[in-house]
């Protein structure tokens, strides 16, 4: 007996009790199912080694056109599994347009047993022999030394096995969408997909289509069918980033799939069972907006079964210079430098920094400095950051409005500091982008100042 495993997908009762009996001598392993439409989910959980496909089911489709589509579908969700077709004599032409799709083999019925056991065992033994160990993804989370984040991977080695659905919550540019790749990383279905979706950027009439897919013609554009996020994701991880961003009319949606465990495409009726695991990062403060009514109460507690909170970047100092150096061993390759260090006083520099746009401003502040760099090291002159330059710029005019043997206050810089923003404000009428472009600061930095001056 061969320790293979066989999934069976034929709509006929007779065959499928036939063919467990026959089967069951053979194979280590089989699991029969009448129907495509659980097959993908099937598939996943039961991980088979050769499917052996009917290519008509009592459905409007009996041209074996079905089954070329399920064909098609297997090949593209899980390539490695070998695929044998089950077809009636007038239906071989078919059947060779199968194993052009990439089937393995096709059975003609009625069947030998013999014939159906051999290829069967042709098509594991293919499969045996190509499949290769394939290595987890190699983990791109740096945890630093510090107390903050020894505790949040403290967290994450717990959390990560479960199945359970993960909220994480932090500023923007923490490194949220980071960390929810090495919660992947580290659980069961780290081989199985793993789909990241920006909650915030889906327009709301697109948002059902989007995350549920849709069927040909459901709407003026629907030439054709499409899957969804959550049915991409389905034997993996689905990752729904921004989720505070969603309009409250949607979370409705959103939650009947949570707690269904199915989606139904737009313009369709049938349910398709999804096996995924959830986690959503947000930087708003969802229970404050559950309090104002923005964000549904049931939705939170269905996301919020773990809840991992990532420090910013300030809390984190001894992750800047080792991050640093990371990002300058990425951007030198990328764009052909030869800078492999930091100098002292570049050093000092990043170390003095706010960093309120986090690791991402962090980021792109080394993509600039090594594009700038011309040697070996990196200078405080290749490092532009814009809140110093900013506040720079202030120290600068106002030392020029005093006299010169008076020293400017941290008081009347701030109250310059307030009124330049608010000067700002004005003449760009609030819009924050045109703002923070004419002070030359990031927008994150806008809003901590805005914050700060109850602007």
């Amino acid at each position: 007996m061969l320790k293979a495993k066989i999934l069976v997908v034929d709509d006929n009762d007779g065959i499928r009790a036939a063919l467990k009996i026959l089967l069951m001598r053979h194979f280590a392993e089989v699991e029969l199912i009448a129907s495509p439409k659980e097959l993908r989910s099937v598939v996943m959980r039961f991980k088979p080694d050769v499917v052996l496909l009917d290519m008509n089911f009592y459905t409007d489709m009996n041209t074996g056109n079905e089954g070329l589509f399920c064909l098609s579908e297997i090949k593209r969700y899980a390539p490695q599994i070998e695929v044998v077709l089950f077809t009636a004599y007038a239906d071989i032409q078919l059947a060779v347009e199968g194993m052009k799709r990439g089937a393995f083999d096709f059975v003609v019925k009625p069947w030998d047993n013999d014939r159906l056991v051999e290829i069967l065992k042709s098509a594991y033994n293919r499969r045996k022999k190509e499949a290769k160990p394939q290595p987890k993804p190699v983990s791109q989370m740096y945890w630093g030394e510090g107390d903050a984040m020894q505790t949040v991977r403290r967290q994450i080695e717990r959390f990560a096995p479960t199945d359970a659905t993960i909220l994480i919550t932090g500023e923007n540019g923490t490194g949220k969408d980071v960390l929810a790749n090495e919660i992947h990383r580290l659980s069961d279905r780290a081989m199985q997909p793993m789909v990241c979706v920006d909650a915030g950027a889906i327009t709301e009439t697109l948002f059902e289509s989007e995350l549920f897919g849709h069927v040909k013609g459901a709407f003026t554009d629907a030439h054709t069918d499409k899957i969804g996020k959550f049915e991409q994701a389905n034997g993996g991880t689905l990752f729904l980033d921004e989720i505070g961003n969603i309009p409250l009319h949607l979370q409705a949606k959103l939650l009947r799939v949570l707690q269904n465990r199915a989606v139904t495409r737009v313009g369709d009726t049938k349910e398709r069972p999804i096996n995924i695991r959830l986690i959503c990062a947000t930087n708003k403060d969802i229970p404050q907006m559950v309090q104002e009514g923005t964000f549904r109460e049931d939705l939170y507690y269905r996301i919020n079964t773990l809840h991992v909170q990532l420090p910013p970047l300030r809390q984190r100092t001894d992750e800047i210079l080792p991050l640093a150096e990371r990002f300058i061993k990425i951007y030198a390759e990328k764009y052909h430098r030869i800078v492999t260090s930091i100098s002292p006083d570049a050093a000092k520099l990043l170390l003095a920094h706010s960093w309120s746009g986090n690791i991402r401003e962090l980021q792109n502040c080394i993509e600039k400095a090594v594009i700038l760099s011309d040697g070996a090291e990196l200078l405080s002159s290749d490092i532009q950051l814009v809140e110093t330059q900013y506040i720079a710029s202030l120290n600068k005019q106002h030392i020029a409005s005093q006299d010169k043997s008076q020293s400017v206050n941290i008081e009347t810089l701030e109250a310059a500091e307030e009124r330049t923003i608010r000067t700002a404000m004005d003449k760009y009428e609030g819009n924050l982008s045109l703002v923070a472009k004419s002070l030359n600061i990031s927008r994150p930095t806008l809003y901590a100042k805005l914050k700060k001056y109850n602007i």
